[in-house]
């Protein structure tokens, strides 16, 4: 590996982790390397830095591509394909993110609702079932709110992120005010013209 000090120690551990998100060692560190560059790199490019074999590289950045982590650039009088990642960190993230989703959490929720389908033949079954129901609405639940998160815009996304446990302070206090002078109470009612009671 030719690489400066700070990138190498960046390359290696993005490979280490890839290995536990799902990604082998190769592929991390290809896109680790991307990821740091300031301009594109082809595979030449990529096989001189990292040490790897042609064939590594270029099944490395077909499974990047793959996964929307990667982006074909073309160079003015040059034949050679070079790839860069995406520039906004948050576009990274939602697409590492997505692509868990489809490979981990699709599934399951597949699995749990086929289970959910079933009748129960015994006891033990039915507990069973009842355990396998509430794994299903928590992770339909945090799936549901995932997609909402997919579709706010960055800016808001960041700041909704930036305010942490002030969401949950925001919600204990609407849980203390009982009626507001033209909401609605607990039941639903209009208090319109009402004060509080």
């Amino acid at each position: 590996m030719m690489l400066p000090p700070i990138i190498q120690t960046f390359v290696l551990h993005f490979g280490e982790m890839g290995s536990r998100w799902g990604i082998n060692r190769t592929v991390g560190q290809i896109y680790a390397l991307l990821y740091l560059s300031d301009e594109p790199l082809n595979a030449d490019q990529i096989v001189r830095s990292l040490g790897f074999s042609r064939s590594n590289v270029a099944m490395g950045i077909k499974e990047l591509d793959a996964m929307n982590l990667v982006m074909l650039r073309h160079i003015p009088n040059d034949r050679k394909d070079y790839y860069a990642t995406h520039e906004e960190i948050w576009d990274i993230v939602r697409n590492l993110v997505e692509v868990r989703r489809k490979r981990e959490i699709d599934p399951t929720l597949s699995m749990l609702r086929s289970v959910m389908r079933k009748s129960p033949s015994s006891k033990e079954e039915e507990h069973a079932k009842v355990k396998v129901e509430e794994m299903h609405d928590l992770v339909d639940m945090l799936t549901g709110w995932y997609e909402e998160m997919q579709e706010m815009e960055t800016e808001r996304l960041v700041r909704l992120l930036t305010m942490g446990s002030k969401v949950y302070r925001l919600y204990e206090m609407t849980n203390k005010l009982k009626i507001i002078p033209g909401g609605k109470n607990k039941n639903g009612i209009s208090t319109k013209g009402k004060r509080g009671t």
